[in-house]
């Protein structure tokens, strides 16, 4: 299949997906959304596959939602532009997190919004010192998606979870690894390099085991995901269609302070 919107390669038993589109600093929009749904299904069906490696090309691992689609979606309907897109935001989290394989998330500059929860549902991250990860969420009158509140809620505890989500603020790499939210922090002209010995010590593991390991750990901590997805979708749907949504994706556009009111 010809990709639109990722690079996908294998090599030596590592499967790399890159987002690849660097004018919108790799935003989660439905061509993208629709090839990494695809990749995945190739990485599950490719015993040559052992492990994944998910990517950002330029200069940011993703930036989340497509601003400027959810602009033109608030002119004209905002359900056929949310009720899909919320759907396969989630769907690609649970096929990430069903894959029977490592997936590691190599991450660089923007990692917000989905682009953040993505990394957060991948088994490791390894993030660049230049990366800053964010919430955006709540500064456009949204909740998280892609199994955000669920999966900070696990990584974190509820009280740090809710302060990142509640407030939006930024979290630069050297707090994510003190948090315990990367694995690993190095310099950008390492990240590449650091990524691949990461993959290849994975890669030289026992598969099978790997597996297991990981449908242990999704057993134990990844309990009712779906449902919590199919929420998402609910609350998602509901906070596009306040004022508040409007004002703030009006307010990003224009580079100014939003005017939230509650409605």
């Amino acid at each position: 299949m010809e990709f639109k919107k990722i690079k996908y390669s294998v090599s030596n038993g590592i499967a790399s997906i890159i987002l690849n589109s660097p004018k919108n600093l790799n935003a989660l929009d439905a061509p993208m959304l629709e090839d990494l749904m695809v990749a995945l299904d190739q990485c599950a069906d490719d015993s040559k596959v052992k492990v994944v490696v998910i990517s950002g090309e330029g200069n940011s691992f993703s930036a989340g939602g497509d601003i400027s689609a959810m602009r033109k979606a608030v002119e004209g309907d905002i359900m056929e532009f949310f009720g899909p897109g919320i759907r396969n935001v989630g769907i690609v989290a649970t096929k990430v997190r069903n894959l029977r394989k490592p997936v590691i998330a190599s991450v660089k500059g923007a990692a917000a919004g989905a682009g953040f929860n993505l990394a957060l549902v991948c088994d490791f991250r390894i993030a660049a010192e230049n990366t800053k990860f964010i919430q955006a969420f709540v500064n456009i009158g949204l909740v998280p998606d892609t199994g955000g509140i669920f999966l900070l809620c696990r990584m974190l505890g509820v009280a740090r979870a809710t302060e990142l989500a509640m407030l939006g603020r930024p979290v630069k790499a050297s707090e994510a690894l003190s948090l315990g939210l990367v694995n690993k922090v190095v310099p950008i002209e390492k990240l590449e390099e650091e990524t691949i010995k990461f993959a290849n010590k994975l890669s030289y593991l026992p598969s099978v085991a790997l597996a297991n390991m990981k449908s242990l750990i999704n057993r134990t901590s990844f309990q009712g995901f779906e449902n919590i997805l199919d929420n998402e979708t609910e609350y998602q749907i509901q906070c596009a269609n306040t004022e508040d949504f409007k004002e703030g994706i009006k307010a990003f556009a224009e580079k100014r302070k939003p005017n939230f009111t509650g409605k």
